[in-house]
């Protein structure tokens, strides 16, 4: 596999002198993108006559693998400018020898995760993203250091309040809100803008059919690694809530494998459940790296749920929770609820045992509230507490 190393450093020189239009020197493959491209051909021809020799293959890959609405609408200075800062960050990324060029080409390179608003936002997040990650020394202590810094830096949160699932980088931070999509689009973002290799990863349900869930995946030595978005966990990456939930898909059913997003490609259409009219963005499906990745549950129980609202038909508040076995006071569990900035489907959970009956308590005196249930054999049982007004 080439190393970026080369062709980073010389891209930083040919950044001082723009290069003259050269002839026609790209292959069939992109003359054919050209062709499919109607009126905006000739931007995407300048393109690809002025872009430096040293980052050619760049924008023929982009331009080769471009999605049709792109090829309608980019424009050359938009994609020589993006190509020029892609070279740059990789320039000064210190583990920008260890990156494969293909790596770099499909999963630093893209200025689009999914269908998101093509604008100029990868500066901008560069801008915040680049002193964020000073003394990182490898893509994945960057990724989750600019998970850990970036989303409290820009006030950028968890609502469902959020215009549109799919929105870009600017849009999320013009906004301060976002879903698992947006938060997943902009960590993506910030990460390719250091060097890192990052893409979008999600299933569209859930086997336990709560609904569908994004995150993202980062690349480091050889192996791509997760994390939920503005979800950095205390043990760093290939952690979090939902890992639980991924090891039980299902890759039998297309409705319940998890795919991750591509730039070239592959034959198979990430799924977009904000728009299932859109077939054009690639994926690969990744199902295999996350099935049977959770520890087993503990023999003989079932995940019970508690959430946790701040009235009734309020909205959800992290709180303590605390629950005891009614026959056996010395099996006690307890844990924190999940507030409204976390994802809807991040539940506080608990193994218990199917037929016993339990004493939930939720918050602390004055502001309580207590419940009993019985566990039935049923997996994912939620069990909903409001707090007194």
């Amino acid at each position: 596999m080439k190393s970026l190393l080369s062709l980073a450093l010389l891209a930083t020189l040919s950044l001082s002198s723009p290069a003259a239009p050269a002839a026609d020197w790209w292959p069939a493959s992109t003359a054919a993108a050209l062709a499919a491209a109607g009126p905006n051909a000739s931007e995407l021809s300048r393109a690809l006559r002025e872009v430096p020799e040293t980052q050619r293959d760049a924008m023929q890959f982009l331009i080769d693998n471009m999605p049709p609405p792109d090829l309608a609408s980019l424009k050359a200075d938009f994609l020589l400018g993006h190509v020029a800062d892609a070279y740059a960050s990789m320039a000064v990324a210190p583990w920008a020898k260890d990156i494969p060029k293909d790596i770099f080409l499909n999963d630093v390179l893209p200025y689009a995760s999914l269908n998101e608003r093509r604008d100029h936002g990868r500066r901008k997040v560069r801008d915040i993203a680049a002193p964020l990650v000073i003394g990182t020394k490898s893509p994945a202590q960057a990724a989750h250091a600019l998970n850990q810094k970036l989303f409290p830096k820009v006030n950028v949160k968890y609502s469902t309040k959020r215009k549109k699932p799919d929105q870009s980088s600017l849009e999320s931070l013009e906004s301060g809100i976002a879903t698992c999509s947006g938060l997943s689009i902009l960590l993506v973002e910030a990460c390719r803008s250091v060097g890192v290799p990052a893409r979008v990863a999600g299933t569209p349900l859930w086997t336990n059919l709560r609904g569908n869930h994004t995150w993202v995946e980062i690349w480091d030595s050889g192996s791509w690694h997760f994390a939920g978005a503005a979800e950095p966990d205390g043990n760093g990456l290939d952690h979090g809530w939902f890992k639980g939930d991924a090891a039980a898909a299902d890759d039998s059913k297309p409705a319940h494998r998890i795919y991750a997003s591509s730039f070239r490609r592959t034959g198979t259409a990430f799924p977009l459940v904000w728009d299932r009219s859109i077939n054009w963005v690639p994926a690969v499906n990744v199902t295999a790296r996350y099935t049977g990745a959770a520890p087993p549950a503990a023999s003989g129980t079932v995940r019970v749920l508690i959430r946790v609202l701040d009235k009734p038909n309020g909205t959800r508040v992290a709180v303590p929770v605390s629950i005891t076995d009614a026959a056996d006071s010395s099996r006690s569990f307890s844990g924190t609820s999940s507030s409204d900035t976390a994802d809807l489907n991040n539940i506080l959970p608990f193994q218990l045992t199917p037929g016993h009956q339990y004493l939930i308590t939720a918050g602390k005196d004055p502001k309580s509230s207590s419940t009993t249930i019985t566990v039935s054999s049923e997996p994912d049982q939620i069990t909903t507490l409001s707090l007194p007004e």
